[in-house]
Parts: C-alpha cells; sequence; structure tokens
C-alpha cells in the first residue's frame, strides 16, 4: 500500500472555488403560495434571497481518496472533504457524500469552508442586485458578472445566471418545453419564482463560465426542485476537475453538452486573462468619449458606471481597466452594487463602482465629486459640483489623435462582413469562428491601447535615475506641452503611476517596454550608446514644423483671451460607412495603420477529456488517466521547436499527476518545464511538492539525475523573506553642505551624469578653498544653469540653409552672444563636430573649423581704442587664414572649451572611440555650468579642473603605436550609461540570417556581450549600435557562450546553470540544471550552421552532452581531474583542459591522448590556462598561468617537448583564438613603461609575433572572431570596451 503523504499539499485551484444556488427562503414562498390561492394571482411582489445550496470542490470523500489511491499504488497529497451544503430551514447542514441522489438523511457535521472573497451574506444581494421578485409570467434567463475582493486586495470572479420556475413545479414535458396543468392550483400557477445559480472562480473566464452556465439552465429548467441540486452538484465537479490553462498558446476546451466551451490561456505570465469583448466600450461610446473615461482612470477619479443592463456594468468596466494593461487599478473595484450598497459611493478614496441606471438621479443629487459614465447613453458627466468637470484634465493631445484615427480604423462590425457567406450549419465551427474573430479584434485592441500608453509616458525613462531609484518629476514636467501638463500632474500623484514607475525602474520586460524597445528609432539606439547631455539633433529640428494641430494647441495655452477666435483643426472625418474605411483613402491623413497588420500569436486547444459519473474516487482516477495520455498524445506528435507549446503540456501534465497523487512523476514534469519555459515554472507548488516527499519517495528522487539538482536546489533555497518595497524617490535640491560621496549620489540622481571620475573632478571643481563641500546654493546654482542651457538648446531653431551644411546626428551644444569676427558679425555655434557662425540680419552659414581640422587655438588680446579686447585665434589645417573672434569676457571659457573638443577629437580618432567625443562634451557643458554657476574671477581656474582631454594631451602625450592604428577599426562601450566600467567576461558573433518570419533588424549579425553580474547586452553588429539593452541571466559570472541552431544562444554560468537565450523574443525563459559546479564551457562541431548537440563541461570535471531539440542529456561522463577550464570539438573528439593536463577524450569520455603538465614544466608551478587547435598544422597551442609564452605541440605526439614562442613585453596571457593561419593571444603586457591590454598576432606557420597590439587599458579577457574578417576583444572592468579589429 502506498504511503500516505506526511503533510497537506495546497494544489492550485481548478476553475471553480465555489457554486451555489440562491432564491426566495422556502418560508417566503410558503406564505407566497398560500396567498396565491386564497386571492388568485399575486401581483409581482419582492422577496429578500438567501444562499439555499453551496458547492465547494473537492468532491470526493477522504476515504474513498484513499482507497482509489491505495488501489493506484499512489501518494494522496491530501485529505479529500465533502465541501457542500444545502440550506434548509433555519440551519444549514452538510450532505453525506454518499448519500443516493435525492437522498436527504443523513447530515455531516463538518463544516464548510467558503473560499476568501466570497461574502455568502452579501452574496445574495450581488446576485439579485436588482431584488427577487416574483414574475406574473416567465422571464428570459440572464447572466451578470461579479468581481469579489477579499481583505488582502485578491480578486475572485463570479458568473450568475437566473432563471424563472413556477410556484408549483408539477409540470409534464412535450417536445422539450413545460406545461403546466390547469387545475386547482392554477392561481397559483402563474406566480414565477426566479433563482440564481453563481460560479466563482479565480480566473475572469467570463464568456466561457457564461457558456456552461447556459448549458446547466438547459437541465435546471426541465427538472423537479428536489433535482435541482443534484445537477449543480455534477456541473460544479466537473467544472472543479478541469485545471486552469498555464500561460501560453494552450487553450483548454470543455464539452459541456451542447457547447464546447473554450477556457482561454494567458498570453504570458505577465498578461491578464482575457475572456471578453473588448470593444464593447467601442461600441458604446465614441473614441473621444473613451479616451476621457481613460483620462479619469489614469488620474484616479472616483468613477461611477450606470446601465439597465447588469452584465455590462462589469464587462465595460473590466474592457477599461484592461485597456491600461500593464498599468493596474489598485483602488476598490466593485463594478455592481445592488440598491442597498449604494452608500459605498459616499467612500472619500478613489474607487470604480456600478450602479443601475435607475439611481442615476438620485446619485447625481445626494453624491459629491463623482464621474457618472452612462453606458446606455454614451455619456460622461459630473455629480453636483460643477468644477469637477475642469478638475479631469484631458489625454494629451497628440497621442488621443492618434489613438482616435486608429480607433476609427478598427473592423467593429463583423456582420457587415459576413453578407456574401453562406449561413453555418455546425454550432461549434460557427462559435469558432466567432472566436477566431474576436481574439484577432482584442490583439488590435490592445495594440491600440498599449500605443496610447507608450505615447503617453515613453519619455518618463528619459529622467529616471536607475541606481538611485529616482524620478526626476519637475524636469519632466518642464518637457511637456503647456496644454498637457496638467493631465501629468495628477497623474503623476496616482498609485497607478507610482507601481509603473517602480516597474520601470526594476527594468521589467512587460508589454510597455517591449513596444517601447520595438519602436526604437536609429538615433535613440545610437543615443543608448553615447552617453551625452540631452540636445536635439539637427535631423529633429528640421522635423520640428508643427502640425496645424500643435500650433493650435500650443497657442489655446499661451493666449487665451484669443479663445473665441480659434477653432480646433478637424479630426480626419468619420467614415459615414461602419465598414473598414479604405486605407488608400486615408493616406493623406497620415493615419497610422500599423495597429491593424497586428496579427494575434497562434494559439491551440487541447480537449478535456470526458467525466463520467456517478463521481467516485474510481471514476476521478480513470479521469486523470486519460488526461495524461492525452497529453502525452499530443506531446508524441510536437515538434520540438514548438516550445512555448510544449511548456504548456509540461505543466498540465505535471499538475494532473499532483492531482493523482504521483508526486515523483509530477516532478519530473517540472523539471522538464524548468528547461522549456522557465517563466511558467511553478516554483512555490514545486517546493511543496519537495516537502511533501516521503523518506522513500526522497531517496528515489535522489537516486534519479534529473532530479537531484532540482531538490539541491529546491532545498536550498531560503524561505520567501519579505521583499522591502523599494520605494521609489522624488529629486529633490539638497538642503545642507555636500561631502563627496553624497555630492557624487545627488549629481548622478539629478540626471547631469554618472561617471564617477567626471563626478569627482566637478566636485573639485565646485567646492574650492580648503573645506572641500558643497554649498547647498552653490548646488542649486550649478544645477538650474545646467538645466537652463539645456532648455535654451531645446529652443534652437536652425535655419535651413544652415541645416544643409550638418549632419543629421549633430546637436548645437553651445551658442555664443553675436561678436565680432574676421568673417563677419554672428554668433559662434558648436556641435560635436565643428565650430560654425551664424550670421546677424541674415540666415546663413560660415564654416569655421571642423575640430579634425583644428591645428592650433590660442587666445590673444586686439587693441581697440585704449582697451585690450580678448580675442580667440583658431588655427586650421585646411586654411591659411586664421579665424579670429573678439569674444571679449567670454573668450577664457571658449578657449577651455574649444581646446576639451579639440583633445577629444584627436583621442577619438587615435583610439577609434566616438565615447571620446561625447566624454570630452560632457566636459565642455559642465565647465560652462561651472562658470555660470561661479561668477567669479577664479571661475575660469575652477573650470578648467574639468579639461580632462586636454590635460590628457598636453601632459601625458601617448601616441598609440601605428600598427594598432592600422589595425583597429572601432571601440564600443557596453558600459555606457553606467557610473562605473563592467568587464567585458564573454564575447560571441553570431551572423545574420534572412528569416522571412524575422524584423530586418533582427536578421543583422549580432554581437553578444557578457558583462559581470550575469548582465548581457547585444549590439547590431552592422551598425554596432545596441539592439538590447542589458539584461540578466542570473547573477554569476558568465564563462561562455555558444550559438545552437539560429534561434538559440546558450550561456554557461558560474551558478552551474545553462541559460538559453531565444534570439528573436531575446527573453531567457530556458535553463539547464544538470551541473553541480559552475559551467566552464560549451562546445558544438565547428562548421556546423545549426548544430543539433552541444556539449558542456563544468569545473568539476562533469561533461555532458545535449540534444539541442530536446534540450534532454544524451550521455554524460565524468573526467578524473578536476579544473576543467577550456573544451573543444573537433574530428568526433573533445579536448579538455584541466589544470594539470589536456586530454583527448572519445565522446563516451574514453581517453585517446593527454599533455601533461608536469612534462613542460618540472619545477615551475603553474597550470593550462587554454588551448587552440589548429589541426591543419596538426597542432595544439597551449597557454600557462602567469607564463608570457605559448606553447606548440604536435598533435601527432604530445610526449614531444613543446615549442615555445615568447611574447615580448608580455606580462600575462588570458586568452587565445584561432582566425585564419593565424593565433590572436590577449593578455597584458608594458606599453611606455604602463601595463596595458595587449594582443599578439602570431603566425602559425612560421610561430612567428607578427603583430603586437596595444588595445585597452586594461588586460584582455576575451577574444572572438566575426567571419574571420574581425576579431573584437574585450577589457577588464579599469576600461571595460570593446575593440573590433580588421583580419589581414
Amino acid at each position: 500500500m502506498a504511503e500516505a503523504a506526511p503533510q497537506h499539499l495546497s494544489l492550485p485551484s481548478g476553475l471553480l472555488e465555489l457554486c451555489a444556488l440562491l432564491g426566495a427562503p422556502r418560508d417566503g414562498l410558503r406564505g407566497l403560495e398560500q396567498a396565491a390561492q386564497r386571492k388568485g394571482v399575486p401581483k409581482p411582489s419582492s422577496l429578500s434571497p438567501e444562499v439555499l445550496s453551496v458547492f465547494v470542490p473537492p468532491f470526493v470523500s477522504k476515504e474513498d481518496s484513499l482507497a482509489a489511491a491505495a488501489a493506484a499504488g499512489s501518494t494522496t497529497p491530501g485529505k479529500g472533504r465533502r465541501r457542500s451544503f444545502r440550506r434548509r430551514r433555519e440551519k444549514p447542514r452538510a450532505e453525506q457524500c454518499k448519500d443516493p441522489p435525492g437522498d436527504p438523511s443523513g447530515p455531516d457535521p463538518e463544516d464548510v469552508s467558503i473560499p476568501g472573497g466570497v461574502d455568502l451574506l452579501a452574496l445574495p444581494q450581488l446576485c439579485f442586485p436588482g431584488g427577487l421578485c416574483v414574475a406574473s409570467e416567465p422571464k428570459e434567463d440572464a447572466v451578470h458578472f461579479l468581481v469579489l475582493t477579499d481583505v488582502c486586495g485578491n480578486r475572485s470572479y463570479g458568473v450568475v445566471a437566473q432563471y424563472y420556475r413556477p410556484l408549483h413545479d408539477e409540470c409534464y414535458f412535450y417536445n422539450g418545453k413545460a406545461h403546466w396543468e390547469s387545475g386547482p392550483a392554477a392561481g397559483a400557477g402563474g406566480c414565477y419564482v426566479p433563482f440564481a445559480v453563481c460560479v466563482v472562480s479565480r480566473f475572469p473566464y467570463y464568456n466561457a463560465l457564461k457558456d456552461c452556465l447556459s448549458c446547466l439552465l438547459t437541465h435546471l429548467k426541465l427538472c423537479r426542485d428536489f433535482e435541482a441540486d443534484n445537477h449543480i452538484k455534477d456541473f460544479a465537479a466537473r467544472l472543479s476537475l478541469v485545471p486552469s490553462p498555464p500561460p501560453g498558446p494552450l487553450h483548454l476546451v470543455f464539452n459541456m453538452k451542447p457547447l464546447q466551451v473554450v477556457f482561454p490561456a494567458r498570453a504570458d505570465p505577465e498578461s491578464p486573462v482575457i475572456d471578453l469583448d473588448l470593444h464593447l466600450p467601442l461600441l458604446c461610446f465614441r473614441p473621444e468619449k473613451v479616451l476621457q473615461i481613460l483620462a479619469c482612470i489614469l488620474t484616479e477619479q472616483r468613477l461611477v458606471f450606470f446601465s439597465a443592463d447588469w452584465a455590462l456594468l462589469t464587462l465595460v468596466a473590466e474592457c477599461f481597466v484592461a485597456y491600461l494593461h500593464p498599468l493596474q487599478w489598485q483602488h476598490p473595484f466593485v463594478p455592481i452594487l445592488s440598491g442597498q450598497m449604494l452608500d459605498f459611493l459616499m467612500a472619500p478614496t478613489s474607487f470604480l463602482m456600478g450602479c443601475h441606471l435607475d439611481h442615476l438621479q438620485e446619485v447625481s443629487k445626494e453624491a459629491d465629486g463623482l464621474i457618472l459614465i452612462n453606458i446606455d447613453q454614451g455619456s460622461v458627466t459630473h455629480s453636483r459640483s460643477s468644477d469637477q468637470a475642469a478638475a479631469v484634465p484631458e489625454v494629451p493631445l497628440l497621442a488621443a489623435q492618434a489613438f482616435i484615427q486608429r480607433v476609427q480604423s478598427l473592423e467593429l462590425h463583423r456582420e457587415l462582413h459576413l453578407a456574401h457567406l453562406a449561413s453555418p450549419t455546425d454550432l461549434n465551427e460557427s462559435r469558432a469562428c466567432r472566436r477566431g474573430w474576436q481574439q484577432a479584434l482584442n490583439c488590435r485592441i490592445q495594440h491600440i491601447s498599449l500605443q496610447l500608453l507608450v505615447g503617453i509616458f515613453r519619455e518618463v525613462k528619459n529622467h529616471l535615475n536607475y541606481e538611485h531609484r529616482v524620478f526626476n518629476s519637475e524636469e519632466f514636467l518642464k518637457t511637456r506641452a503647456p496644454g498637457d501638463q496638467q493631465f501629468y500632474k495628477q497623474v503623476l500623484d496616482t498609485y497607478m503611476f507610482h507601481s509603473f514607475l517602480k516597474a520601470r525602474l526594476s527594468r521589467r520586460m512587460d508589454a510597455f517596454a517591449q513596444l517601447d524597445l520595438s519602436i526604437q528609432s536609429e538615433e535613440d539606439r545610437m543615443n543608448g550608446m553615447l552617453v551625452s547631455p540631452r540636445r536635439p539633433t539637427v535631423e529633429k529640428m528640421a522635423s520640428r514644423k508643427p502640425s496645424p494641430l500643435q500650433l493650435t494647441h500650443r497657442r489655446m495655452v499661451v493666449s487665451m483671451p484669443n479663445l473665441q477666435d480659434l477653432t480646433l483643426p478637424e479630426l480626419p472625418p468619420r467614415n459615414a460607412s461602419l465598414r473598414l474605411p479604405d486605407s488608400a483613402s486615408g493616406c493623406g491623413n497620415s493615419v497610422d495603420f500599423e495597429a491593424l497588420i497586428v496579427a494575434p500569436k497562434p494559439t491551440y486547444t487541447f480537449k478535456v477529456p470526458e467525466i463520467h459519473f456517478p463521481l467516485v474516487a474510481q471514476c476521478v482516477q480513470a479521469y486523470y488517466s486519460d488526461f495524461v495520455a492525452l497529453l502525452s498524445k499530443a506531446m508524441g506528435f510536437l515538434a520540438p521547436e514548438n516550445s512555448l507549446l510544449l511548456a504548456s503540456y509540461f505543466y498540465l501534465r505535471g499538475l494532473v499527476h499532483l492531482r493523482r497523487g504521483q508526486l515523483l512523476d509530477a516532478l519530473l514534469d517540472f523539471q522538464s518545464l524548468y528547461k522549456t519555459d522557465v517563466r511558467i515554472f511553478p516554483a512555490a507548488l514545486v517546493k511543496g511538492v519537495v516537502e511533501a516527499l516521503s523518506a522513500a519517495q526522497r531517496a528515489q528522487a535522489e537516486r534519479t539525475p534529473e532530479l537531484r539538482r532540482l531538490l539541491g536546489e529546491v532545498l536550498d533555497q531560503p524561505g520567501d523573506a519579505p521583499k522591502a518595497d523599494d520605494p521609489v524617490k522624488n529629486f529633490e535640491l539638497p538642503r545642507k553642505h555636500l561631502q563627496l560621496d553624497e555630492f557624487v549620489r545627488r549629481v548622478q540622481e539629478s540626471g547631469i551624469v554618472k561617471d564617477v571620475g567626471v563626478i569627482q573632478r566637478l566636485f573639485e571643481a565646485l567646492a574650492g578653498g580648503q573645506e572641500k563641500q558643497i554649498e547647498p546654493d552653490t548646488f542649486r546654482d550649478f544645477y538650474n544653469c545646467w538645466k537652463e542651457t539645456e532648455a535654451e538648446a531645446q529652443e534652437v531653431i536652425l535655419p535651413a540653409a544652415v541645416v544643409r551644411h550638418l549632419d543629421r546626428s549633430e546637436c548645437v551644444y553651445k551658442l555664443s552672444s553675436a561678436v565680432k569676427t574676421n568673417r563677419g558679425v554672428g554668433k559662434i555655434a558648436m556641435t560635436q563636430k565643428r565650430l560654425f557662425l551664424l550670421p546677424e540680419g541674415r540666415p546663413g552659414y560660415v564654416e569655421i573649423s571642423t575640430f579634425r581640422d583644428i591645428e592650433e587655438v590660442r587666445s590673444t588680446t586686439v587693441a581697440f581704442l585704449l582697451l585690450r579686447i580678448p580675442t580667440l585665434k583658431i588655427k586650421t589645417l585646411s586654411r591659411k587664414e586664421v579665424f579670429e573672434a573678439n569674444l571679449k569676457s567670454e573668450c577664457g571659457l571658449w578657449l577651455l572649451l574649444v581646446k576639451e573638443m579639440w583633445a577629444g577629437k584627436q583621442l577619438a580618432d587615435d583610439h577609434k572611440d566616438p565615447q571620446y567625443i561625447q566624454q570630452a562634451l560632457t566636459n565642455v557643458l559642465l565647465m560652462d555650468a561651472v562658470v555660470g554657476t561661479l561668477q567669479s574671477p577664479k571661475a575660469l581656474d575652477a573650470a578648467s579642473k574639468l579639461s580632462y582631454f586636454d590635460k590628457m594631451k598636453n601632459e601625458m602625450p601617448m601616441a598609440v603605436p601605428k600598427t594598432t592604428l592600422e589595425t583597429l577599426k572601432h571601440k564600443i562601450n557596453p558600459s555606457a550609461g553606467e557610473t562605473l566600467p563592467r568587464a567585458v567576461d564573454v564575447l560571441l558573433y553570431t551572423p545574420g540570417h534572412l528569416d522571412p518570419a524575422e524584423k530586418v533588424e533582427d536578421a543583422h549579425p549580432k554581437l553578444w556581450c557578457a558583462l559581470d553580474e550575469g548582465k548581457v547586452i547585444v549590439f547590431d553588429a552592422s551598425s554596432w549600435t545596441i539592439h538590447q539593452h542589458c539584461f540578466k541571466v542570473g547573477s554569476c559570472t558568465l564563462n561562455c557562450m555558444v550559438m545552437a541552431e539560429q534561434n538559440q544562444v546558450w550561456l554557461g554560468s558560474a551558478d552551474a546553470v545553462i541559460y538559453i537565450i531565444n534570439v528573436h523574443s531575446m527573453s531567457c525563459n530556458k535553463q539547464l540544471t544538470d551541473h553541480r559546479a559552475s559551467v566552464t564551457a560549451l562546445a558544438v562541431q565547428e562548421g556546423t550552421a545549426a548544430p543539433s548537440e552541444v556539449y558542456s563541461c563544468s569545473v568539476d570535471g562533469t561533461v555532458l552532452a545535449w540534444n539541442v531539440s530536446t534540450l534532454r542529456v544524451t550521455s554524460r561522463f565524468q573526467l578524473p581531474c578536476g579544473g576543467l577550464t577550456a573544451m573543444q570539438l573537433h574530428g568526433g573528439r573533445l579536448w579538455c583542459c584541466t589544470g594539470s593536463s589536456i586530454v583527448a577524450v572519445t565522446t563516451n569520455g574514453f581517453v585517446q591522448q593527454e599533455l601533461r603538465l608536469d612534462e613542460i614544466f618540472t619545477e615551475i608551478s603553474t597550470s593550462f590556462l587554454g588551448f587552440q587547435l589548429l589541426p591543419e598544422q596538426e597542432q595544439l597551442w597551449a597557454a600557462c598561468a602567469g607564463r608570457s609564452e605559448v606553447y606548440v605541440c604536435s598533435l601527432e605526439d604530445l610526449t614531444q617537448p613543446p615549442e615555445r614562442i615568447p611574447l615580448q613585453d608580455c606580462c600575462e596571457v588570458r586568452c587565445m583564438i584561432r582566425v585564419k593561419r593565424q593565433v590572436w593571444v590577449g593578455g597584458s603586457g608594458l606599453s611606455q613603461g604602463k601595463i596595458k591590454g595587449k594582443i599578439y598576432v602570431v603566425c602559425a606557420e612560421r610561430r612567428a609575433v607578427e603583430k603586437e597590439l596595444v588595445a585597452h587599458a586594461d588586460a584582455v579577457r576575451t577574444l572572438c572572431s566575426a567571419e574571420d574578417r574581425y576579431v573584437l576583444s574585450g577589457s577588464g572592468p579599469e576600461e571595460g570596451k570593446i575593440a573590433i579589429w580588421k583580419v589581414e
């Protein structure tokens, strides 16, 4: 007999949490019947409803569960309980689980446990919100929907179906319809009493549960009164056995006879369940009203929806909440209030509630400060307070205009496009077509609403400081259009926006972040590479020709007295027809039709097996067996690359195994799920399963390789400690003196600059004196001066004649006052590339010089009458004439600025690194702000402390070696935007693939860069711009990367996990956890475009072979020696580098060749660091730790003494790579008396160093090849840059 589980295991709830029958109390019906018999047919009257019966899962007795489990040889994860009662007379009693149907004898004293959030006292009012009214004639069945919230804020969702029965149910049936006999009780027969069946679920399956209840009503209306409970009980039991589908593409189909009911899954773990028609508000309200309601929700007003249809109240309110995803409404949400609950509307807090239309006038008169939304009329009004309308601002104009145009382009009326089709003859097929149309429409509506949110909040990220979690709301508001500021002021104070900020600062890749990233322009991607102060580019200046709508919007704010003279330009006329407008005719309105072509993700369905009755434990076990068999069959036909669907199958099968009590089988499925899609891995549930294992089961799991690591991870993982709520701080100016550390933090929070070294030099410039602290007034003046300069740059508008001479990416960073020059009077303008003159009085462009062309810059004085006027002189290489400008008091500052930019440009050219220009720009603008702040004779001396590159050029003139300059192509900085540079641990180049399913930019070649702490940045290798900003895989150092197939990148981590990144979605949803120590190398067969097998090794000597499609270990072996640091696959053999040897083994682990370290070094203590195979030359090249030479061994006989190739001025070797007939060796060495990162290019044939490249300021830590045309090198944490080298 199976051993029972040692403790209760809480399983995830199924679709149903509670099912209840509600109606009039028996005593009230008896009195009504007696009155009807005495007086004839009564007038419609109202009764007080109550709960008649409640059914709560599980529906199988404890004894049956244990017996069935013992018969199946399995463990039952928890005891079964009878969880139903029927109210009879005054006292509800629980029914015996084994009573025959309809037999009420033998009550069970066990209490019924009601799920949290369900208040049985309030439930009757919500199920009969208009009251329980007896009717004189039968009425149509009606459905409405509830949202129930417990004290912790967790929501449950109810679907209520009302139906009517005659007061006497002595009836017979004819053709499926009920007919009541006429006789002595005919008077009472004209009295119809309503009943309600309420289903409560944790998930908002509004449409699906409505379908289920509709099927149930066909049985209830044809059964006798005493049979109703049995039908409802069977209905509830069937629903309780259906699991909720996991997030993903798999929807569950359940046969309720006659309908096939579909329970849709969430698209992803971050998305809500959408099982309603999202276009309902668009049918009830014009787009302008929809925006008005969204503005009310975003500003967290007190909203009340009204309708004569109870169902619309919840559905419309839920649609508006869904429109704002991923933003979440965090206040009371009660879309249905009964007449007895109207006092809820007096609550002082924000809320979203709903009432019947009959109460509109009463609420409007009695309550104050409410937004009243009439669904039936499509109107939005305000209660009592006449100032409330002005208090709710409108959505920002440009975002609103785009939203209206997109909504008007939607196909909302399906019938118009079905007129030419034949009538469907299959009910379920017709419903499937309707469901597919609705799914596509829902997808487009969600995309349109998400575009609206991105349009409203996209620029929030420009005012965030991620390191210190600071949002500069004041500066953000300054960048908003004047007419939009009131809207943003109210939104910024809401709980909803505060949670949105937390998500942004945590870099959460939710739907908002994904859309924002996908619509980034090339300029935005370039700005991600270059950390420079925000200035409008020439391209943006040229596009600043405002539309009439923007001009009017601006005038409406600035010129309030002339409002009567203004008329808003009309939006594109709404199509008179309800058919989809022709895109060709609307092209002149620049409508964004991108929203119309957003296709929903492909979905699949799985049909849940039939459930057999009577519902005893044996039938339940048979149902679960069928479920597992069908899932296994579906998985057998599934292609391995469809990992999302496979993950859903693993999740469901593991859940069913748990319900059967088969804990080990469930853990195996969850382990497979962890490899397939970690996003939906139920970590808490798996931990509970592991803790519920018996001693025998635990021992069996430890003997299973697939489960051993899972058990270790679960048991070693600390308990869930309460997470500290990381607050979002609003930037504030300091009120006390600042020491250096506090000054660094404040400057970083302000968003001015992040680099700690630059801020330290700024501190020296502003502090002065001996106290070495910054006064709060000084900081405030500096901050204001910086922001004023930034704002002035935003207002610069260059004439078209000037724009033609500039590059699209150039920005004007500094503009002088009008000065006299030898080329005319005008203003000197400085961009990141050049100096030019803007003549006074006429539009024009006079070139002064590019920074690359400058030969000399100096300051002199020119005599004018009795005065000596300071003059700036700039000598260029291309012109003999020296440029002179009488800059007067500005001359000293301009001299510092031009010399710093000149030095930065020289360094950028020498090192092929554009980052020097960006750093020089930052220094220039800081100097300008320091001079503007101090305004004293010593201001220039203070500002000169920031002239970093000019001093570097003068004090340490280090010429870049000619060989390095000729070989170096470019440098990029993956640490751009960080406070300190980060070490580049691993690099991987992946070639581009032309896949029709991909976006164009996804088909470009990419460079994958692993930084410390598991951070990964992806560059577009065709332009060296950031393709994907930093995302994390784990929190430990990444040791290796390799590309498997064309859509996977595998990363081996020091935390013993292999992370798999999907190159299309740029997400890491798969993890392989079979290693028990740090993963140090990954190997695939060279020359294979799409390898089907990957080998991995860990530092403890374990080598695993993986099937790329199934992600299963196909073989494993253990090398006797530890310290395994590198591995290569060649010729069907694995070459493995350990600390003491390099061995060649078969793929089964048999050693065939070995190079021992003690055969090379007999006296010196060292270890192998890495190696490279050159099979064409039959050579093995090896490097050792702490050695400054490379060793070449013959593959034919590894016992022969190796040839040594010395590396001049080398301190240590860190990495090696073979490129064509060369071996590139990276490490550190001496250059001009200093330790630098160096690369030695060694000819494999002559075994001699061909080039010695001074690569980085820190040691070269990693090398990778780009199609044998380029070599990329990454440096240590002192520099943290990547260099691109040309291969000859």
